[in-house]
């Protein structure tokens, strides 16, 4: 069985690499996390990481110097 979800990061020259495709939701939220939190995330050599579903559509967004960026956080007062 094939999943529908896809993760990718992004890296300073604008290139980019899928890490994942066409998994289960369980496994892209652990790449996902994985590759957010990486040696090259923290360096900042990868810039970005996304979890898109299959209609292609963002579901997760990590940026690097702001953490997760979409969906937007809730500010608490």
């Amino acid at each position: 069985m094939q999943g529908e979800f896809s993760v990718c990061q992004f890296f300073l020259d604008d290139s980019y690499e899928y890490v994942r495709r066409f998994v289960t939701s369980e496994e892209a939220i652990a790449a996902f996390k994985h590759y957010s939190t990486s040696v090259g995330a923290r360096i900042g050599t990868t810039k970005r990481v996304i979890l898109t579903d299959g209609g292609d559509s963002i579901n997760l967004e990590w940026c690097f110097g702001r953490g997760i960026t979409y969906p937007p956080q809730e500010k608490t007062a």
